[in-house]
């Protein structure tokens, strides 16, 4: 049977060069980074060349980057590490279209007794500018707005944000966690004061991840310990994982870009003539590997589990709630009614599929739609 991944949003699986430079850094440069003898050293040199290789993917000057155990921690010490030290700040702002990472962080400060903004977004995706300009008050601490939404795939003008957010006096946060590598970011140029990055959606491994803090920006830690990662992130290093992450950055180039975004216009285009179906998210500004479809008279799960039974591997919505039938809150925001939503399906392309397996999976969706269409006890 065809095996078939087109969940790459999800995760990637880790590349062999990936695999290859973990390897050989566990046997290498095993030691504490901390330690002071020649192993610890050894360790910590290829830790600061790994930290230096990450932060020019995303033209880092002025800020720090800080290793986590990935994007979820990384979300949770920007805004809880802000809101511990700055106390006297008690507005916050996002969208409601963010990871949950973002959105529980936010539902617990708004227990703690902060002022929480949800920024609408249109039929795109896209936030209303105009609605963040107008919220922002002199007691905002921080605005965050992911950069290439999970679900939908759409990108958002960070430079655009940014500019608005500082010269308003106030910091900004954007989730890159799909969009690292794949989309351009400059942190200088785009105004941005923290940035999420992490390693496995772009083959390398779990459990790593990033956060890029501007100079002069202070954050209470999440762990408290023996004071690793400029006393911000305790806990002994994962030095092989960083040196993999490292090695990860590499992996996606303009030619991968232009690979990925030539299957997703193929999948798209395929699937263009089923009816009663439709593109989630924006046309044109989008992730190169995105495209999240809705199918009426369908039902997700089940289109998911025919898939997987022909061998392919797709998503009804964001992996990381898969796992409930609530519909998804980013299509609610887009303005998607309860009983459009549950027809969608995610599918990621990644780097190693090909022409011939979008074909068959565009062939083997439609011929899926039908049949469940034929059982639905709706008319159609």
């Amino acid at each position: 049977m065809k095996s078939i991944y087109l969940d790459n949003a999800a995760t990637t699986k880790m590349h062999s060069s990936v695999m290859k430079a973990i390897t050989d850094a566990e046997e290498k440069y095993f030691g504490n980074s901390s330690s002071l003898h020649t192993i610890g050293r050894e360790a910590k040199a290829e830790l600061d060349k790994a930290r230096e290789h990450i932060s020019k993917k995303a033209n880092s000057k002025n800020h720090k980057l800080i290793f986590t155990s990935g994007g979820t921690e990384s979300n949770n010490f920007a805004i809880k590490g802000l809101a511990e030290n700055n106390k006297n700040k008690k507005h916050i702002i996002t969208t409601k279209i963010e990871h949950d990472s973002i959105l529980n962080v936010y539902k617990f400060l708004e227990r703690k007794g902060y002022s929480v903004t949800y920024l609408d977004v249109d039929k795109e995706g896209f936030v209303n500018l105009s609605q963040l300009e107008k919220a922002i008050k002199k007691d905002t601490l921080v605005v965050s707005v992911i950069h290439g939404n999970n679900e939908i795939g759409t990108i958002q003008d960070l430079r655009e944000i940014g500019k608005i957010c500082h010269e308003k006096e106030t910091l900004f946060h954007s989730d890159a966690c799909q969009s690292f590598t794949k989309a351009p970011i400059n942190l200088e140029k785009d105004n941005i004061d923290l940035l999420t990055i992490k390693a496995h959606k772009i083959y390398g491994p779990k459990g790593v991840g990033g956060l890029f803090i501007k100079e002069g920006i202070k954050l209470e830690p999440l762990l408290h310990g023996g004071g690793h990662e400029y006393n911000l992130r305790s806990g002994t290093v994962n030095v092989p994982g960083i040196i993999g992450f490292s090695k990860a950055t590499d992996i996606i180039g303009e030619k991968e870009i232009e690979h990925m975004t030539n299957l997703r216009n193929q999948l798209i285009k395929g699937l263009s003539d089923v009816e009663e179906s439709w593109l989630n998210g924006s046309k044109d500004k989008r992730l190169c590997n995105n495209a999240n479809l809705s199918f009426m008279y369908a039902e997700g799960e089940a289109i998911l589990l025919y898939l997987d039974a022909a061998g392919i591997s797709v998503s009804t919505g964001s992996a990381c709630s898969s796992n409930t039938l609530e519909p998804s809150h980013v299509l609610r925001a887009i303005g998607l009614k309860q009983e459009q939503t549950h027809g969608t399906v995610r599918f990621s392309v990644g780097i190693d599929n090909t022409k011939e397996e979008i074909k068959y999976t565009v062939d083997t969706v439609k011929d899926t739609i039908k049949k469940l269409r034929e059982m639905c006890p709706y008319k159609y």
